[in-house]
């Protein structure tokens, strides 16, 4: 009989998870707490390891939307722009896309793959022994709840996991606080002035706004700021604490974006941790995604993360069909060095996207006047190399 997974959560984690189980032979179930599918989302990029996942789990619809016209301005206090580096022109060749369009590449693929997807339904308990992990399932849309036997249970329900909270013990001994809070939602159209596909930053000690040009449709927004007072910020109207946060940042961009805050349907407002576990599995119940080792935003990594480790499961599984600690165990050699490395980069990857003091404001402002002078500097000298090759006449 073919082997049965319990996926818990129905993001980028849970689907890659079900994706890779399928193909080591398992039968995956995924269920989803929220009554129906998640669409939309906010600004996403994929490194080429990203890509590669996408690519070894069956995406081959996976829409990109690298702006082919836009230009990355920085706004200074004055509110005036000048030319500078967005997340795209990082190393590695980032491909831009929204959160949406790696789920509904997904979501096709589980579905061309028959996987089971029970929605408004959420584990109460998770009790587990040698040779199988007993469930106790809450349906929320009829009230009942019942129990279910999984030879496997991946927890790839996010930051606060419900199955991790329920097998490893509590969040606050693997959630690290780093002072923080982001919003990140879909913008209905480009801020005045602004080309079309234009990505433009308003960094300032403390505070940024970022807005994320992309191709065949608009861009995304991302609001962050720092505070140590982390409980405050989830009290009273969120929309009237982040004008609150940016009220002095006068300029006509930053009032779109927080005027179309309101207006959106969809949006992420949340505190910045990571997770960090000495062990990602515990018997018969593995973590993916957020719930295992949270990279933040600011990382950049976290759907290239979530992809791989759906990949490395399924690819452990089937090395391993008859020993799953093994299997478990060699996923777990193959990501961590991966997600350690980039746990470590994103504390520094935090001060691109926010600078946390002036100093390290006025550090930021003259590294990109630096980076853009280069680039500047680079592009020149390829031009008038290619002009002083080119045949006479051309």
């Amino acid at each position: 009989m073919r082997k049965r997974a319990l996926a818990v959560g129905l993001g980028i984690a849970g689907m890659s998870a079900a994706l890779g189980l399928r193909r080591a032979g398992w039968t995956p179930v995924i269920i989803e707490r929220s009554p129906q599918r998640r669409t939309g989302g906010y600004f996403v990029n994929l490194m080429p390891e990203g890509m590669k996942a996408a690519a070894d789990l069956g995406l081959d619809n996976l829409d990109t939307r690298n702006p082919e016209r836009g230009t990355t301005w920085s706004l200074n206090h004055r509110g005036h722009r000048r030319p500078a580096l967005g997340w795209l022109d990082l190393p590695g060749r980032p491909t831009a896309m929204v959160r949406g369009d790696v789920e509904v590449a997904l979501w096709h693929q589980i579905s061309d793959d028959g996987v089971e997807v029970r929605f408004a339904t959420a584990p109460a308990e998770i009790v587990e022994d040698d040779t199988a992990v007993d469930v106790l399932l809450d349906d929320a849309s009829t009230g009942n709840r019942y129990r279910e036997s999984f030879d496997l249970v991946v927890g790839a329900d996010g930051l606060r996991s419900s199955v991790r909270g329920l097998t490893f013990g509590p969040h606050a001994r693997f959630m690290t606080t780093w002072n923080a809070m982001v919003c990140a939602f879909a913008l209905p159209e480009q801020a005045p002035s602004f080309g079309a596909q234009d990505s433009l930053i308003s960094a300032r000690a403390g505070r940024a706004v970022w807005v994320f040009g992309l191709a065949d449709r608009a861009p995304t927004a991302l609001l962050t700021y720092c505070t140590k007072a982390l409980d405050e910020q989830f009290t009273g109207d969120g929309t009237e604490r982040l004008r609150a946060v940016f009220d002095d940042m006068d300029h006509p961009a930053v009032r779109h974006v927080l005027d179309a805050l309101p207006t959106t349907p969809d949006h992420l407002f949340d505190s910045v941790h990571q997770v960090k576990m000495e062990r990602w599995s515990t018997g018969r119940v593995v973590l993916a995604g957020d719930a295992a080792w949270c990279l933040t935003l600011f990382s950049g990594m976290g759907t290239t993360a979530a992809l791989r480790g759906g990949v490395e499961l399924g690819r452990a599984l089937a090395e391993h069909p008859d020993d799953l600690d093994g299997a478990l165990a060699a996923r777990e050699a193959r990501l961590r060095p991966f997600i350690t490395a980039h746990q470590r980069m994103a504390r520094l990857k935090q001060q691109c996207f926010v600078p946390t003091n002036r100093a390290l404001e006025a550090v930021r402002t003259l590294a990109m006047h630096v980076a853009v002078n280069a680039r500047r500097t680079v592009t020149e000298t390829r031009l008038l190399r290619a002009a002083a090759e080119a045949p006479h006449g051309v």
